[in-house]
């Protein structure tokens, strides 16, 4: 018999179904119209990841102490999302993008800063890391040779794709008091963790989403010529790399199978048959694969191979399961002289 349902009831599927295509929808931030694509954030984590790569080198022989870059994270955000996330008060510099319109933004901690100035002052920059004051002029005068070599090393790494001239233009130590970007701007923001002696601190850096968003093509571009020519780069290196591997080479004389129980029949004065004759060519294995072939030669009272030519690789046979047993026996004769 069938039922109808009541108002009630008919009201209940339709909330069901209101909060199922709620649950599956996704927010939109209207006000950020400038994201980048995913692809394209994860070609800039890797620019950046060579960028601290870099930086370690550079920074070690600056400040001639040892030190970890890590990249930590490359996240878009809009401007004000970034500026609060930074420690007041800090170093903050406002960075030229020449030939590109707008600015960027790179802060270093205060937790980096102070034993850095320390260490350039001929210190050990172990008791710096507590100091929370803003920058003096004459520290920012000291701190200039550090950025431009930071900067230095960011505009090696975007060469890749882009030429951009990364200058310094502004330096303050106020997040709020930073106007270079709209507060709703969308920015890409790379995270970098450095770790100085006994210092670990934050370098971020902020670039406009609409000024990467110019370069997608030239980033499509360089990741389709980096498939092409990566290759052959790679390979070249891989072969400088192996040309100091160790090889076992072998000189194998091919002859007859012998079962277990005709080996052990051998004895004294017997003679065993190669059916093999002196001038065939040695099989030379190389690492347990036959790769040349050529002749035994004697050279004073030593052997040795001459290689005659390379083998073609033949094709693998397939194993098999149960090989069959051999039918007869080797010949073994009785005899004073064994012919090899």
């Amino acid at each position: 018999m069938s039922r109808q349902l009541s108002q009630q009831e008919i009201d209940a599927v339709f909330q069901k179904q209101d909060r199922k295509r709620e649950s599956t929808a996704a927010r939109f931030d209207f006000r950020r119209p400038d994201r980048i694509p995913k692809s394209q954030v994860r070609a800039i984590h890797l620019l950046h990841d060579v960028f601290a790569r870099n930086l370690v080198s550079s920074l070690s022989a600056y400040l001639r102490s040892y030190l970890t870059v890590n990249l930590v994270s490359v996240e878009q955000l809009s401007y004000s999302e970034f500026l609060e996330g930074l420690p007041s008060p800090t170093c903050l510099v406002s960075m030229g993008l020449r030939p590109y319109d707008g600015n960027g933004v790179l802060e270093l901690n205060p937790s980096l800063v102070f034993p850095i100035i320390e260490m350039l002052l001929g210190g050990t920059g172990k008791q710096s890391g507590s100091i929370q004051r803003d920058i003096t002029e004459i520290e920012q005068k000291l701190l200039d040779g550090l950025l431009r070599i930071i900067l230095n090393d960011l505009r090696e790494a975007w060469k890749g794709v882009t030429e951009i001239d990364f200058t310094i233009e502004s330096m303050e130590t106020e997040p709020q008091l930073l106007y270079v970007l709209a507060p709703n701007e969308a920015v890409v923001a790379i995270g970098v963790e450095i770790r100085i002696a006994e210092a670990v601190g934050m370098m971020n850096i902020a670039l406009p989403s609409i000024v990467i968003k110019m370069m997608r093509q030239k980033f499509d571009q360089q990741w389709s010529v980096r498939k092409t020519v990566a290759s052959e780069t790679e390979q070249a290196r891989f072969l400088v790399m192996l040309q100091e591997a160790s090889l076992t080479l072998e000189a194998r004389l091919e002859g007859l199978e012998l079962s277990v129980q005709n080996l052990l029949d051998l004895s004294e004065g017997n003679v065993v048959v190669f059916d093999r004759p002196v001038s065939s060519p040695v099989d030379l294995l190389v690492n347990g694969r036959e790769q040349y072939s050529g002749q035994i030669v004697a050279t004073a009272s030593k052997r040795a191979l001459a290689i005659e030519r390379l083998r073609e690789s033949a094709p693998k046979e397939a194993p098999v399961a149960n090989p069959p047993a051999p039918k007869s026996a080797p010949a073994i004769e009785q005899g004073s002289t064994a012919n090899r």
